[in-house]
């Protein structure tokens, strides 16, 4: 395994409360992506933040998301906006919508869930995704998944910053035999290059990454858990 980065504290910018962040993804119409009401979303978040401890979003890590399956990458990224400027799928990743989620990363089967303990993964930074998930899972860490990262920076937008970006290695593209494409997705801000055009510069982007490779600027983004409400006391 690589050596981890050094850094001088863990990143993880404080999150709105969930009521907030609902409020949020009411306004870039998200409820209306997944086929909810406003009422379903305000509901959903207003349980959440009446648990007690992490779980209730009071220590500003935990995120409000929707299930991929009703809110996919291709619709999301487009609401991320960076310097005025929306987000894009890189044009050689049509099939994003098609990453879905590892063996292990316990996603709820319901449209709205919650994830505890967010972190981006700085310290990971130049390992290459085959060496991070191991390690994550030692942690008893679960990976993003890649609509949860975009939903962290709808969200927060700061956690995307150059240098300082990351990877949600929890959704992987099977091949028709079973075998796990070898693409890894990320998020990062572009630099106007390439295909990318130079309209989009600094524009937030979904991308992908060899599994075996690594880069010094990506994190590996991950969270405690995923749960459908809070845990409470008995």
């Amino acid at each position: 395994m690589p050596e981890t980065v050094p850094v001088t504290s863990t990143v993880r910018p404080e999150l709105p409360a969930l009521p907030v962040q609902a409020e949020r993804l009411i306004e870039l119409g998200v409820h209306q992506l997944a086929g909810l009401t406003e009422a379903e979303l305000r509901s959903f978040a207003e349980a959440g933040a009446a648990g007690p401890g992490e779980s209730s979003g009071a220590d500003g890590s935990t995120l409000l998301a929707v299930h991929p399956g009703r809110a996919p990458a291709s619709a999301l990224a487009p609401l991320l906006r960076r310097d005025g400027k929306p987000g894009f799928v890189v044009t050689d990743m049509p099939d994003a919508d098609l990453f879905a989620p590892i063996d292990g990363t316990g996603l709820p089967d319901a449209p709205l869930y919650l994830l505890t303990g967010l972190d981006r993964g700085d310290r990971m930074a130049n390992w290459s995704p085959n060496e991070a998930l191991p390690a994550l899972e030692a942690q008893a860490r679960t990976p993003l998944l890649l609509t949860e990262g975009i939903h962290w920076v709808l969200q927060q937008p700061a956690v995307l910053e150059r240098n300082h970006c990351f990877m949600t290695i929890g959704s992987r593209l099977h091949k028709p035999n079973g075998a796990l494409d070898a693409r890894t997705p990320a998020l990062w801000i572009s630099n106007g290059t390439g295909r990318d055009g130079s309209e989009r510069r600094n524009a937030p982007k979904v991308g992908w990454c060899w599994a075996g490779n690594r880069h010094t600027w990506l994190g590996f983004a991950s969270s405690a858990g995923r749960r459908l409400q809070p845990h409470r006391p008995a």
